[in-house]
C-alpha cells in the first residue's frame, strides 16, 4: 500500500515555511488516526452541496457527448454525404477523443493557472462553440472541427471536476460527493439516448441533439460565477484571507481555523516551484503518479468501453431491440453508481475497487463460458446478456467512480492538478486504442480469448489495488498528505 512509502525519498519535500518549522512529522500517523477528534462536530454537507452539484454538470456533459452520436450517426452520415464510409464515420467519434486527449494534457496547467472556477468556464466555451458548429455544419470538415472542439472541453472538464469536488467537500461526505460524478455521467448518457430516439422519424433531428447540449454548458459557465473558488488553490496563491472566506462558505465559520491550520501543516514552502512532465514521471512524486496512471490504464484495459460498444450487437442476436438494450445497460450503470454512492463513505474506496474489479473478472468469465456454447442456443445469448449487465453493474460500483475520487485524495497538493491531467491523458489514449482495436481483435482471435484477456486485466487490477492503494475514507486531504510524508 501507499502507507509503505513513508520512508521513501520520493516524498521528500523542500524546507517548510518559517511558521511551520516546529511541526513534528513524527505525529503524522496519530493525526491520521485521530484527525476527527480535533473538532467537536463535522462540517455540514448542506453548505458544499450546491457547489458540488454545479461541478457535476461537467460530468453530465461528458456522458452526453460520449453518447450523442450513437443513434444519429447514420443520419449525420446521410445528410453530410459520407454514408457507408466507415472510416469517416469512425472519425466523427475518434476526433472527439483526440480533442479530449489534448484537453486533458492542458487541464492541470489551466486549473493551476487560472483557478478551478475559471477552468470550468473555459471548458464550457469550446463545448458550446463546438456543439453549435456541429449543429449547423453542412460538411464533414465542419462536423469534425466541432467534435474536436467539444473534445477539448471534455478533456479539460472532468479532471477539474474531480479536483474541485475533492477540494470543496467535507471529509465525511467526500466519497459520496465523488460518486455524484459517476451518476451525472450516467444521466448524461441516458439523456443522449433519449434525445436521440426521434432521429429516425424526424428529418434533421440530429442537429437538435447538438443544440440541446449547449444549454447545460451555458448553465455551467453561468452558475460557476456564484460558486466558491477552491480554498486549496487560493491558499497556494498566497490569498489566505480569500481561502478563509471560501472555507467559511462551504464548511461553516466554526471550521475555518481548523481547515486553514491543516493546510498550513502541509505547506512546505515549495508551492511556487514549477511542475513539469519529467518531474511527474521521474521525480519524487512519480510513485503516486504511477499508481494513478495504472488505475486509469487498468480501468480501460478491463474492456468497459468495448463492452458498451458491443452490447447492442449481443442484445440484437438475442432478439432484443437496441433501444431496450440501451435502457438495460443504462439501468445497470445507474444502479451500480447508486450503490457506490451509498457505500463509498461506509466501506471505503479500496474495498469497492477490489470487489468491483473482482466482479468484473467474474462477469468476463461468464462471457467466456457463453462464447464456448453453440451460438444458436438461447443459453449462450442469455449468459452473454447477463455477463454484460453484471460487468457494467460491478464496474459502476467501484472501477468507474473510484479512480477519479481517489487520485485527488492521494496526490500531493503541489502536483495535484497537473498529475490528474497526466493520469487522465493515459485514460483517453487507452480509451481510443481499446475502441479502435476491439472489433479487429474480436474477428482475429475470437470472443473467448478476447474476453479472457479483459478478465485477466481485471484480476491484475485486483492484485495491484491490494498491494498499492491505501484507504482514504473519512480523512481530510491534509491528513492523507501528512500521512504520506517521510519521517
Amino acid at each position: 500500500m501507499l502507507g509503505r512509502l513513508h520512508g521513501s525519498s520520493m516524498y521528500k519535500r523542500g524546507t517548510s515555511r518559517d511558521n511551520m518549522d516546529s511541526f513534528d512529522i513524527d505525529d503524522n500517523s496519530a493525526l491520521l488516526e485521530n484527525g476527527t477528534e480535533q473538532e467537536t462536530s463535522t462540517p455540514s454537507w448542506k453548505l458544499s452541496f450546491p457547489h458540488v452539484l454545479v461541478a457535476t454538470i461537467v460530468s453530465f456533459l461528458f456522458g452526453y457527448h460520449l453518447g450523442v452520436v450513437n443513434e444519429p450517426l447514420e443520419s449525420i452520415a446521410s445528410d453530410l454525404g459520407f454514408n457507408g464510409n466507415t472510416l469517416e464515420e469512425g472519425l466523427v467519434v475518434s476526433t472527439c477523443l483526440a480533442g479530449a486527449f489534448l484537453g486533458s494534457l492542458a487541464s492541470g496547467w489551466i486549473a493551476d493557472g487560472v483557478g478551478r472556477r475559471r477552468a470550468f468556464q473555459l471548458c464550457a466555451l469550446p463545448m458550446i462553440v463546438g456543439s453549435a458548429l456541429s449543429a449547423t455544419t453542412g460538411t464533414l470538415v465542419g462536423m469534425l472541427l466541432g467534435r474536436f472542439l467539444v473534445g477539448i472541453g471534455l478533456g479539460v472538464g472532468p479532471p477539474v471536476a474531480s479536483l474541485y469536488v475533492t477540494e470543496v467537500s467535507p471529509a465525511h461526505v467526500r466519497g459520496t460527493y465523488g460518486s455524484f460524478i459517476q451518476i451525472a455521467t450516467c444521466f448524461g448518457l441516458m439523456a443522449s439516448l433519449l434525445v436521440g430516439i426521434p432521429v429516425k422519424s424526424i428529418v434533421g433531428w440530429w442537429r437538435y441533439c447538438f443544440w440541446i447540449s449547449t444549454i447545460p454548458a451555458a448553465l455551467l459557465a453561468l452558475a460557476m460565477v456564484f460558486c466558491v473558488e477552491s480554498p486549496h488553490w487560493l491558499y497556494k496563491q498566497g490569498r489566505i484571507a480569500e481561502a478563509e472566506a471560501e472555507f467559511g462558505r462551504i464548511f461553516g465559520v466554526p471550521h475555518v481555523k481548523t481547515a486553514i491550520t491543516e493546510l498550513a501543516k502541509i505547506d512546505r514552502g515549495d508551492e511556487a516551484d514549477s511542475v513539469n512532465l519529467s518531474e511527474l514521471m521521474l521525480g519524487r512524486h512519480s510513485r503516486v503518479v504511477f499508481i494513478g496512471s495504472t488505475l486509469y490504464a487498468l480501468q480501460q484495459l478491463s474492456g468497459i468501453n468495448a463492452v458498451f460498444y458491443f452490447s447492442s450487437t449481443v442484445f440484437r442476436r438475442a432478439g432484443v431491440s437496441s433501444n431496450l438494450a440501451n435502457v438495460l445497460v443504462g439501468i445497470a450503470n445507474l444502479t451500480g453508481s447508486i450503490i457506490a454512492l451509498i457505500l463509498m463513505d461506509k466501506l471505503g474506496r479500496r474495498i469497492l475497487l477490489l470487489w468491483s474489479f473482482f466482479g468484473m473478472a467474474a462477469a468476463m468469465a461468464l462471457q467466456v463460458f457463453a462464447a464456448s456454447l453453440p451460438a444458436s442456443t438461447s443459453g449462450s445469448f442469455y449468459l452473454s446478456i447477463g455477463g454484460m449487465l453484471m460487468f457494467v453493474l460491478t464496474f459502476a460500483t467501484g472501477a468507474g467512480p473510484v479512480p477519479g475520487l481517489l487520485l485527488p485524495e492521494i496526490l500531493p497538493s503541489r502536483i495535484r492538478a497537473k498529475a490528474m491531467a497526466f493520469c487522465m491523458s493515459v485514460h483517453w489514449v487507452l480509451n481510443f486504442f481499446v475502441g479502435l482495436m476491439f472489433l479487429p481483435l474480436l474477428e482475429q482471435i475470437g470472443p473467448q480469448l478476447l474476453y479472457s484477456i479483459f478478465g485477466t486485466f481485471c484480476l491484475m487490477a485486483v492484485v495491484f489495488v491490494k498491494r498499492n492503494v491505501m484507504e482514504t475514507k473519512g480523512k481530510s486531504l491534509q491528513e492523507i498528505e501528512i500521512a504520506l510524508l517521510p519521517q
